[in-house]
């Protein structure tokens, strides 16, 4: 049955938008290319009473009254599905959804580096897909977890709170399960997922030490996880990692990382130079011999040091990313320096000008 906004949330998938915002008593926002679009459909307090009974999944309305937030998915009839956050704000409710194409994309089709391909067929260790809230970690995990599905016999367990993307058994053998709905909590999941025959384990966000510790415990029983976390930069998800921790139990979980972690890949979404639509620029830290001897002695500030110089190996930081675009013409040299944690740098990098370690320019 379609709900009471399909009107709404046609117009946005139709005008290529990520999210919708609807507010109590306000007119409707769409993103679209990374701006805010006003656009003229108000929800009053009937629409909003009328959207809830139809689109909150049965008994989770009491979750909602009680902690003020919920979080749930919801496909919408001849339109979509929708990840989507039910909030307070100033006392009024108010509805956050992001578009999500059902169907997982492959690695070409949303412009990811074919490293990420190497990196998604691990036997066992962890995998981190890192970014800022709306960077695409969802879409990147779900398109190297769809490389796995065409490539290898495995069996995979996700736990999401919500489920984003829906698997179809390929080669591989998919069991989705979502938080509120099929398990307690990612904590309650994790354990019982260990004792499910799993070759890989996805987690949907890494969001407590608990839920770390008992990935760390799947990985170094064999097992690949697959997770996403908050952080700005590759190396900061180990770091991300360790805070989760009191300062005396750091060092035993570093060294534990440096042994179990496979890779650290962040990214941030550029606005694409010609036409509509966002390109992923990737920083990858690839956790070789070099990187693991770098994480166990605990200079973590060399880590992006050993990006810069592991591009043999399929590592890149994002100035290196952000070149290569500019360079195809991909993304603008504005978008470019405006996206890069280094933009002098990035500047010498565009004109031909590379520096060494100690300073010096590389002919």
């Amino acid at each position: 049955m379609q709900s009471i906004i399909h009107d709404l949330l046609n117009t946005a998938v139709e005008n290529q938008a990520s999210d919708v915002h609807v507010r109590k008593d306000k007119n409707a926002l769409l993103r679209i290319d990374g701006a805010l679009v006003e656009v003229e459909y108000e929800v009053n307090s009937q629409i909003m009473d009328q959207c809830l009974e139809q689109i909150v999944p049965p008994g989770q309305i009491e979750r909602f009254l009680e902690s003020g937030d919920l979080d749930f998915a919801w496909e919408e009839p001849g339109v979509g599905r929708f990840r989507v956050n039910l909030h307070k704000e100033r006392g009024k409710r108010g509805l956050s959804m992001r578009y999500v194409k059902g169907t997982a994309p492959t690695l070409e089709e949303v412009n990811l580096p074919a490293i990420l391909k190497k990196i998604a067929e691990s036997r066992s260790g962890v995998i981190f897909v890192t970014g800022t809230t709306g960077s695409g970690k969802s879409t990147t995990m779900a398109a190297m977890l769809d490389h796995i599905n065409t490539t290898l016999k495995r069996h995979i367990i996700t736990i999401e709170d919500p489920i984003e993307y829906t698997f179809s058994d390929k080669r591989s053998f998919f069991e989705q399960r979502e938080v509120g709905l099929d398990a307690e909590s990612f904590d309650s999941a994790l354990i019982h997922a260990l004792r499910q025959d799993p070759d890989i384990i996805v987690i949907g966000e890494m969001r407590s030490r608990k839920t770390f510790e008992t990935a760390l415990a799947a990985a170094e029983t064999g097992h690949l996880v697959i997770t996403t976390l908050h952080t700005r930069d590759a190396a900061q998800s180990i770091t991300r990692i360790l805070d989760m921790f009191p300062m005396e139990e750091r060092e035993t979980i570093r060294r534990s990382m440096a042994g179990i972690m496979r890779a650290s890949i962040c990214q941030r979404l550029a606005p694409r130079a010609i036409g509509k639509g966002v390109v992923p620029i990737t920083e990858i830290l690839i956790n070789t011999p070099i990187v693991r001897k770098l994480i166990f002695d605990g200079r973590l500030d060399r880590l992006s040091q050993a990006i810069e110089g592991g591009g043999e190996d399929g590592m890149m930081s994002f100035n290196m990313d952000l070149l290569k675009r500019v360079n195809e013409g991909t993304i603008s040299e504005e978008t470019a320096l405006s996206l890069s944690d280094n933009p002098q740098a990035l500047r010498m990098n565009l004109k031909g000008i590379f520096l060494n370690e100690g300073g010096g320019i590389i002919q």
